[in-house]
């Protein structure tokens, strides 16, 4: 079964955008930049909110600035064709190769499983991460620790009152003092139908 992985940068305090809503203390260095080109090889379709989706608009002209580099190259040749679901009820169409969906990001995953397809099913976007949270759907947290407290914004992980055991797969520290977490969902095994483990 595929799985779905939430992967964002966080800051130490564990907020994806600061109260004024910035996020310009996330801004990767080619390192970190290679290692987000390295993890969107294994997506097969990416789920996001209306925010994300239109900050990631920038890719799909990006390489007619002047600055564009052979990275930049690559990761629009891996973003650009990648199948995208943006959950909005504000939007009224989206560009690219993505499509709009007013909700039901549950009903999307169980479809996307169901069906033929191979990599993983990201997420982008607290909003729709806590939603998939709440049902229970992610499987992978992979998170971009960035050296720096915001002091509020939107949170990382939902603020909900609910236990969620994770098992450390993967970490690494980068040059600029970034630090790479994934963590696998520990699920407990269901009974057997005759009681045994």
């Amino acid at each position: 079964m595929r799985k779905v992985t939430y992967s964002m940068s966080m800051s130490l305090d564990g907020y994806i955008v600061g109260p004024d809503g910035g996020f310009n203390w996330s801004a990767p260095d080619p390192e970190l930049f290679r290692f987000w080109i390295e993890e969107i090889r294994e997506v097969g379709v990416h789920l996001m909110g209306r925010r994300l989706y239109e900050t990631m608009l920038y890719w799909e002209t990006a390489d007619q600035e002047p600055t564009f580099d052979d990275a930049d190259r690559e990761w629009t040749a891996l973003w650009n064709p990648l199948p995208k679901v943006v959950f909005s009820t504000t939007l009224s169409e989206v560009r690219g190769n993505a499509r709009l969906l007013p909700g039901g990001v549950a009903e999307e995953i169980a479809r996307l499983r169901a069906e033929p397809g191979t990599g993983d099913i990201a997420i982008g976007g607290a909003t729709l991460a806590a939603e998939a949270a709440a049902s229970g759907l992610i499987d992978e947290y992979r998170v971009m620790v960035y050296p720096v407290l915001v002091g509020g914004g939107i949170p990382f992980f939902p603020r909900e009152e609910r236990r969620v055991d994770l098992e450390l797969v993967e970490s690494r520290t980068v040059s600029s003092g970034v630090v790479y977490l994934r963590h696998r969902v520990v699920r407990e095994a269901a009974p057997a139908p005759d009681g045994t483990e």
